[in-house]
């Protein structure tokens, strides 16, 4: 049985979300972030790298969320519920697959790391200036290269009802974790093909599943 090595608030709820897709039987091994907000040391006796999202299956030790997806689709959507037909459409979902965690996904992480440099665990001495700095990187650079992304994107989902065209495909469980951290860090107003999409999305019977199988994701 494939196992899901879950940790709290991460993209390993996309692949949840994908395996209940595809109704394909799962177990979900539980880690917990440390106060740091970094995951747990345990993690890394599954993979040197000790991230998340993680799957293993029988032999296998299959990590990042796109190689995830692209395994998964190929070895248990046997009755191609995710399949794309139309080349077009699978040329669409590739470049999507790819941009959420090449593109999209640094931007925003930069931007949660940059708002929390007036919190702990930044020294109570610092916190004061780390705030300013990072008040005046956001402002300065990561808000604007978001506002370009997302607008780039409403676009995009304003011509398409997913992100590969007219099917749902593994595409759209790969933008739905940066698309909720932009909306939950307001950085998504004013896009109501964005929203329409995610209402979409958390409409679905499987990702409905899927919370209740890993629980609610706090982004903000």
């Amino acid at each position: 049985m494939i196992t899901v090595h879950h940790l709290n608030n991460s993209r390993s709820q996309r692949v949840i979300w994908m395996l209940e897709e595809l109704e394909t039987p799962y177990q979900i091994k539980r880690y917990q972030r440390e106060a740091t907000m970094l995951a747990p040391d345990s993690l890394k006796k599954v993979h040197p790298l000790g991230k998340s999202p993680i799957i293993t299956d029988e032999n296998r030790v299959i990590a990042e969320s796109g190689a995830i997806l692209e395994y998964l689709e190929e070895r248990y959507d046997a009755e191609k519920r995710l399949k794309l037909f139309d080349e077009e459409e699978r040329l669409q979902s590739r470049y999507w697959l790819h941009y959420a965690e090449g593109s999209l996904m640094p931007l925003l992480v930069m931007k949660l790391i940059f708002s929390r440099m007036g919190k702990p665990p930044v020294p109570w001495l610092l916190r004061p200036v780390g705030s300013a700095f990072g008040k005046g990187v956001q402002k300065g650079y990561l808000d604007k290269q978001l506002a370009t992304h997302r607008g780039y994107i409403e676009q995009h989902l304003a011509s398409h009802e997913w992100f590969a065209g007219s099917r749902f495909s593994i595409a759209d469980v790969q933008m739905s974790f940066p698309l909720q951290a932009l909306t939950a860090r307001g950085g998504a107003a004013g896009s109501p093909a964005i929203q329409a999409w995610l209402s979409k999305v958390e409409s679905r019977a499987a990702w409905q599943r899927a919370l209740e199988q890993g629980g609610e994701v706090k982004l903000d």
